[in-house]
Parts: structure tokens; C-alpha cells; sequence
């Protein structure tokens, strides 16, 4: 099962990950201009009349940590025959919005995301896809904040920028497999890595 950001959505990702026999959910943003507005089109013409006339699944499960109450609603849908663009995505078989509101405090906001899927309808099992993949895009954001500061790396080379972006994920991925008790944090001088690295 392999999740991807918008910036991975690609028919090409697809295909390939088909053809080694796995399923994605991919997530749609503006990159993929007129797929991603055909979804919208369709979810919410549909989502008006509260799914009527389409087989739809949904979904909702309330979250609480962190002093915030999430609730997110999932829907899921068959891909319709006619959407613009279906046959270029290799094993497409459903469409997926999620909506998350989120209180923290006196603060309300709300995050619509859609989404492409070779799954088939089976609205729970999307759900722990998007849910997994925002756990573990969270935990990483904040590895990379916190440990090794990357918000406050001021390198403007991009093509350094990119480098040493991936470098810090394969660092992680690495102190994560070491067999101790130890934090990520506390492991990392051990390597040699420098507590407070800075660019040039």
C-alpha cells in the first residue's frame, strides 16, 4: 500500500506501482489541474443532493490530543466512467475526499483534501490510508524541525536545498534502526553529526 503528497501524484508513480502488484492513494492538489478539478466537479455536485444517486461510503471518526478535537468525515466513491482523464491513471478505481475540522481553544479551521485511489470501495480502509499517511508525514516534519532544525536552514543553492533535504531523511531512517532506548535526538551525536549544522 503506498501513500504519496500531491507532488508524487503522477501517472507514472501509478503505473508503476500497479505493476509491481501494490495500491496507492494518491492526494490531488493543483499539480494535476484538470483531474483534480474533474474530482471536485463531480464529489461536490454529488455531495449536494448528499449522494443520492451514487453508490458513496462515508466515514467519521472524532480524534483528541495535543489540547485539539479533530473530526474528519471520509467519502469514498467508484471513479464515474466519463471522468476526464480516468484512462491515463493505471488501476483507478475509486475517488475520496476527506474534510477535518479541527477546534484547538476558541480556533476553528477546516482542511478539505481529495484523493485517487486503485483501491477498490471499502471506506475504513481508505480512512487508515490517509490517517497513516498524516502520521507519519507529521512525525517526520516534526523529527526534521526539531532534530535537525530544518527550519531554520537558510541555504538558498536549490539544488543543496534538495540534497540535503534527502540526506536528513536518510539520516533518520537510519537512527530510527538502531536497537536502543535512545531518541532519535540523543542518538545522532554518536554519529558524528554536528548538534546545529549550518549552511554556508
Amino acid at each position: 500500500m503506498v501513500t504519496i503528497d500531491a507532488a508524487g501524484c503522477q501517472r507514472i508513480i501509478a503505473a508503476k506501482i500497479i505493476d509491481s502488484k501494490g495500491n496507492y492513494v494518491l492526494a490531488l492538489k493543483g499539480n494535476q489541474g484538470t483531474l483534480h478539478d474533474a474530482v471536485i466537479e463531480y464529489i461536490v455536485g454529488h455531495m449536494e443532493n448528499d449522494f443520492r444517486d451514487v453508490p458513496a461510503r462515508r466515514y467519521t471518526e472524532r480524534l483528541k490530543g495535543h489540547g485539539r478535537m479533530d473530526e474528519l468525515v471520509y467519502y469514498q466513491l467508484p471513479v464515474p466512467d466519463d471522468l476526464i482523464g480516468r484512462e491515463k491513471w493505471k488501476g483507478m478505481k475509486t475517488i475520496g475526499v476527506v474534510i477535518r475540522m479541527s477546534e484547538n481553544g476558541n480556533k476553528f479551521t477546516t482542511d478539505v483534501r481529495y484523493y485517487i485511489s486503485s483501491l477498490a470501495l471499502g471506506v475504513k480502509r481508505f480512512a487508515a490510508c490517509v490517517r497513516g499517511h498524516w502520521g507519519i508525514e507529521n512525525t517526520l516534519h516534526w523529527c526534521l524541525d526539531v532534530t535537525f532544525r530544518e527550519d531554520e536552514n537558510r541555504g538558498r543553492n536549490r539544488a543543496l536545498a534538495v540534497n540535503l533535504a534527502w540526506l536528513k531523511r536518510f539520516a533518520i531512517s537510519l537512527l530510527k534502526q538502531v536497537d536502543d532506548k535512545e531518541s532519535i535526538a540523543m542518538r545522532r551525536p554518536s554519529t558524528g553529526y554536528p548538534a546545529h549544522p549550518r549552511v554556508i
